[in-house]
């Protein structure tokens, strides 16, 4: 009796502590610097208890999912290129915070975060890039290529997919449904000729894209200074209205974001915001990130700037969670990375018969010709 009242006492307790949290509070963040734009986003904003614990999980989920994608690589479970994300959690979680899933984006070949935050499971990222059958494009995809219903990549050629997703803004504008593309890139590809192309475009015919450099400060290994005339990437539109963006705090990047999505909403046309963040791991696994920058810079980011660590403070000190409750989130999220990766080295691979399916979406069978003119394989829809 009295172990059943100690229970009914800690539950009591508990109940107490949950209520005594703050339910929604105001920061302050920093203010962007703006381009061809007289405002920009709030500088005072809300950030309520059950928003915050939802950014905080998909940040912690993003994190160990990379690190644990470090590690099957090393153990060579993961083969070929593969582009880790840890570090520029904000980013990712800070954008979707303010489109909605029916909105559409594209990016890079830095897409794990973004496969995960536009619909994918963890369970799906890791089987995919083990190349199993139950990867998110069924083993046959990899790292670098990874989508879901309103996301279009995961794409390997540097900068080739800034012209892509102007197209899907095009096709927003030509649907007239209220969409919009946001469309990311990286520093190095910043300086790509294909991009300004697009700029262009996009001005004439005031699309409905956001345009996101997410200046990581070194491309494949080469510093911004040593790489660019300009390093101002948000003012590189030239006509296009620009923002940049502390892209380390999840709030900033929300407010901005949200900021650009009405500007496309209202039938402005594009826009450019510049996130300013830092990644943690090399370009790739083949790099190890250290002959361009020293062990120390990664540590002072990490201790000042990490967009986790940043969150978590924010809401300890307004009494928005408490230590056990996100600790509570980080046991959850470790054992949800631990069975996706378990299912991602058990399940098995994708047979060379299915090789060729889904060339095309809805097409009768047909047969293809494989290394040498005596193989042959199917394609099945």
């Amino acid at each position: 009796c009295l172990n059943l009242f100690q229970q009914g006492a800690a539950l009591i307790m508990s109940a107490r502590a949950f209520t005594d949290f703050t339910t929604r509070a105001t920061f302050e963040i920093k203010k962007c610097d703006l381009f061809l734009l007289n405002e920009g986003p709030a500088t005072q904003v809300v950030l309520t208890r059950d928003e915050g614990l939802q950014y905080y999980h998909t940040m912690q989920v993003i994190r160990r999912m990379e690190l644990k994608a470090d590690q099957l690589y090393k153990q060579k479970m993961i083969r070929g290129f593969c582009h880790l994300y840890d570090g520029q959690e904000a980013c990712a979680v800070g954008l979707e915070a303010s489109i909605n899933l029916s909105d559409h984006l594209i990016t890079a070949y830095r897409a794990h975060g973004y496969t995960y935050t536009r619909g994918g499971t963890v369970k799906e990222i890791m089987a995919e890039l083990t190349g199993r059958r139950g990867g998110i494009a069924k083993g046959k995809g990899g790292s670098m290529h990874m989508y879901c219903k309103t996301f279009y990549g995961g794409n390997g050629i540097i900068g080739a997919q800034v012209p892509l997703g102007a197209g899907v803004a095009f096709a927003c504008n030509y649907l007239g449904n209220n969409e919009l593309c946001v469309c990311l890139y990286g520093d190095g590809a910043a300086n790509q000729g294909q991009i300004f192309e697009t700029y262009n475009m996009a001005a004439l015919w005031k699309l409905p894209v956001i345009f996101v450099c997410e200046n990581n400060r070194y491309a494949m290994g080469t510093s911004i200074e040593r790489a660019a005339a300009s390093t101002d990437y948000y003012k590189r539109g030239e006509f296009i209205p620009g923002l940049r963006v502390d892209g380390m705090d999840v709030l900033c990047v929300r407010e901005a974001t949200r900021f650009a999505a009405d500007h496309c909403r209202s039938g402005k046309g594009p826009i450019l915001l510049e996130l300013q963040t830092y990644r943690y791991h090399g370009h790739s696994m083949s790099d190890p990130g250290l002959s361009y920058r020293t062990r120390e810079e990664i540590r002072e980011v990490r201790s000042k700037s990490d967009p986790i660590s940043m969150l978590k403070d924010h809401m300890l000190s307004h009494n928005m969670a408490s230590v056990e409750e996100l600790k509570g989130i980080d046991v959850e999220v470790r054992k949800e990375i631990e069975d996706a990766a378990q299912f991602a080295t058990t399940d098995p691979e994708p047979p060379l018969e299915e090789l060729c399916n889904h060339i095309f979406y809805n097409e009768l069978p047909f047969e293809v010709r494989g290394t040498n003119p005596w193989t042959k394989l199917k394609s099945i829809s």
